[in-house]
């Protein structure tokens, strides 16, 4: 079990480290910077030598001995005290290059991996299918964004970063310490094993640790955004004390999650010092009972050096623990990037419809759900003819016309758009020959203008957007406000009544001016007024095109050529207006019903 863990962390670290293959040059870059710096460590040992023995002879030879250059006659004459000090400043300087280069440009690699993943992930959200949407929550979803991705960026650069810097460091100086002395150097290879083991089990308890932490972030951003979105209802019900509770029980959990691991890291840390200064004990008890003929430059130059080893090795260990965190949040992004996309194998596109729309014998159940939602609905709207579809809330109105789109696939009947199964269009083709309206309107914190020319819309002339607006009876507001077209709503239209809101949305559909218009509740926030002047602009805007009406107000949908009443998935009654009510069905008790509430003057919609 264990095996294949490694083995999975293993394909996910270099999946990851794929990212950073567009960044190649720069990463290399880093890399000879990190080696630089890591060679200076040796270095610095070395002077220390030079330094003691200068102690005893400062006017010694700094080349004596050194083959070759002990021969040149000018650098036989550079005695300790000139050199050592010299040499000190230019191996500083040196280093400071090597920390520059490693730095900087493994920093844009860093920069330019968050940015790639945070693309990717965004990318990839626009094109995955409706029911990922309904099995994640918003918060979740945006935490991946932010927090996993920074968290990934750990594992793929920033523990690179310490992993050649400091693993070259401990390189550098093993080779430094087998050449003094390579009896005394083998000691400390024996606590090596040692090491491996802690490392190991202590990545296996981050990674988990991670996982959770991870979780309990995706909890805080979710309650943080529904509260933030839900703010009027918060306020209206006083909901605060609630919300304060929920949302102090997330982060106290992501509090208490972080703890543990701060906790974990913190006894692991001293714990792997313990073994390492262990090591070094023994190796300090050696040095002084085998000093044999060494001098004392030598002997303090070799403790330097060792004694810079721990603090190496430290951080190699440590470095674990950024390396789980950013692999647990690799899996998460790869899980959502791996997640199957939104399905197109539709071969047909056609440049206009005329917009007939036919549905056979079509069946529909939601996955996992107990019983089908639609059941054997059949019937054909003509073009420029309106079908209206009224019943009982969870009659399966709205599935219908998400099924008509593609938002979800239907596996038994058809749904023909002219002639052509819905299935056989290219997705973004068949979109475009429909305009969809719904109760629930979704405006962007953008202008009044580029709200309506959305999309495939934008850059439509501004007078199309003025006619589609004054076709909506939008343009009577938009006018009056103080940049009129040019005005900003605020986030999903908060600046707007739920009206104005509306009218822009059915504004927007009247610009698209597809074939096919389906109105999904889309009056049900308006007046009565305001309805009154929609309902004529939409009477000439049907013609021509085919309409499809959901409808809480059956006012709305007196001139239907064609009204379906809908139960339980099933259409139980199906005529005009006229026809339906002379049946005396479910039809008639519904206006009846409707009526009698507008005639006492409470007006209760009907949950069509």
């Amino acid at each position: 079990m264990a095996n294949s863990t490694q083995q999975s962390s293993f394909r996910v670290y270099l999946r990851l480290l794929k990212y950073v293959v567009p960044y190649w040059g720069l990463f290399a870059t880093s890399i000879v910077g990190f080696l630089i710096f890591a060679s200076t460590q040796p270095m610095f040992g070395y002077m220390l030598k030079y330094f003691v023995d200068g102690l005893e002879n400062p006017e010694a030879s700094f080349f004596a001995g050194v083959p070759y250059l002990g021969e040149v006659p000018f650098l036989v004459e550079l005695n300790l005290v000139q050199m050592v000090p010299l040499l000190i400043v230019l191996i500083a300087l040196w280093q400071g290059i090597g920390s520059f280069l490693g730095n900087y440009f493994l920093a844009r690699v860093s920069l330019g991996l968050v940015h790639d993943l945070r693309v990717a992930l965004f990318n990839n959200l626009l094109t995955l299918p409706n029911r990922y949407f309904d099995n994640h929550n918003s918060g979740h979803l945006i935490s991946r964004i932010t927090y996993n991705v920074t968290m990934v960026t750990g594992a793929a650069t920033d523990a690179i970063k310490v992993v050649v810097r400091e693993g070259m460091t401990v390189i550098f100086l093993f080779a430094s310490l087998l050449w003094m002395n390579w009896r005394l150097t083998l000691v400390m290879l024996a606590i090596l094993p040692l090491i491996a083991l802690m490392v190991s089990s202590a990545s296996k308890k981050f990674r988990k640790q991670s996982k959770k932490i991870q979780a309990a972030m995706g909890d805080v951003t979710h309650v943080a955004s529904e509260t933030i979105q839900g703010y009027r209802v918060v306020r209206s019900f006083g909901g605060e004390e609630y919300e304060r509770a929920r949302f102090l029980a997330v982060t106290d959990d992501n509090r208490r999650k972080q703890l543990r691991m701060v906790k974990s890291n913190a006894l692991y840390t001293p714990s792997l010092q313990l073994v390492i200064y262990s090591g070094m004990a023994v190796l300090l008890f050696l040095v002084l009972f085998m000093r044999g003929d060494a001098s004392a430059g030598d002997l303090v130059a070799y403790i330097t050096l060792a004694a810079l080893l721990p603090k190496s090795i430290r951080q190699l260990s440590e470095v674990s623990s950024n390396i789980q965190k950013g692999l647990a949040g690799a899996d998460s992004i790869f899980e959502q990037l791996d997640e199957e996309q939104e399905i197109d194998t539709g071969t047909e596109a056609r440049a206009r419809i005329s917009g007939r729309l036919e549905v056979r014998n079509l069946s529909f159940q939601y996955p996992g759900a107990e019983k089908p939602v639609l059941n054997d609905i059949s019937f054909v709207a003509e073009p420029g003819q309106m079908v209206a579809l009224v019943g009982r809330s969870g009659s399966g109105k709205s599935t219908l016309a998400s099924l008509i789109p593609r938002f979800y696939h239907h596996e038994h009947g058809q749904i023909l758009l002219d002639g052509v199964d819905v299935e056989e269009y290219k997705l973004r083709n068949l979109r475009q020959h429909i305009a969809l309206v719904t109760q629930h309107v979704t405006l962007f914190n953008d202008t009044v203008a580029n709200n309506i020319a959305y999309g495939d819309l934008a850059g439509s002339p501004p007078e199309d957007v003025r006619k589609a607006s004054e076709a909506a009876y939008a343009a009577e507001f938009i006018e009056k406000m103080p940049q009129g077209y040019d005005t900003l709503v605020g986030e999903n239209g908060v600046l707007l009544s739920g009206g104005q809101r509306q009218r822009l949305a059915i504004a927007r559909a009247l610009l698209k001016n597809a074939p096919l218009l389906i109105l999904d509740e889309a009056t049900s926030a308006l007046d009565t007024e305001s309805e009154r002047h929609i309902q004529a602009a939409l009477d000439e805007v049907m013609k021509g095109r085919t309409t499809l009406v959901i409808a809480h107000r059956l006012t709305t949908i007196e001139k239907a050529d064609l009204i379906l009443v809908m139960d339980q998935g099933q259409i139980v009654e199906r005529g005009n207006h006229a026809e339906l009510l002379a049946q005396n069905g479910y039809y008639a008790r519904l206006h009846a019903k409707q009526f009698e509430e507008v005639g006492t003057g409470v007006v209760v919609e009907q949950d069509a």
